[in-house]
């Protein structure tokens, strides 16, 4: 589709790639948990903030557009808990969940669409940065307890032992 006001092809950066899909369900057959199926989705919009498509605001805003993302494509992942994030959070986590089990996906508005991708195309990109990510990181992993971490840290072995089983050791 061409915009009537520049001639230029506009290219829709809603829908995620379907190499992006098609990882994110082999993450669900392999019975990896929902957010390393939703983490395909922050994957591919790390990746397009590298190369260019468009910015963030911060690393974070990366994530949530990723999360989002991985939400509308139908992947079970829960809202955030009360306490840990905003209400309008909450409510539009729960949105794009209830997008994502619908039957038929409603097109996006055209214009909403173009809006968005405007004002992401001015935002900068080292929110994509090596450094950027790794503050994230050790600021997420900062806010859990230790016992938590160790238990993720279990359960991740786990779920390796049982990929690796599964396909004969190899990836």
């Amino acid at each position: 589709m061409r915009c009537r006001f520049c001639g230029d092809i506009r290219r829709r950066s809603i829908v995620p790639d379907k190499e992006t899909v098609a990882r994110a369900r082999q993450d669900a057959r392999e019975g990896k948990a929902p957010s390393t199926q939703a983490g395909e989705f922050v994957r591919e919009e790390i990746e397009h903030i590298r190369e260019g498509k468009h910015g963030a605001r911060s690393t974070k805003q990366a994530i949530a557009i990723g999360l989002s993302k991985a939400r509308r494509a139908g992947v079970k992942l829960a809202a955030p808990k009360a306490g840990s994030t905003s209400a309008r959070t909450r409510k539009q986590a729960k949105r794009d969940t209830e997008r994502g089990r619908a039957a038929s996906p409603a097109a996006p508005s055209s214009t909403r669409s173009l809006a968005t991708s405007r004002v992401l195309k001015k935002e900068g990109r080292s929110a994509a940065s090596h450094t950027a990510l790794a503050k994230q990181a050790k600021s997420a992993a900062r806010k859990r307890s230790r016992a938590a971490r160790s238990e993720q840290a279990k359960r991740a072995a786990r779920t390796r032992r049982a990929s690796q089983a599964s396909t004969g050791g190899s990836k």
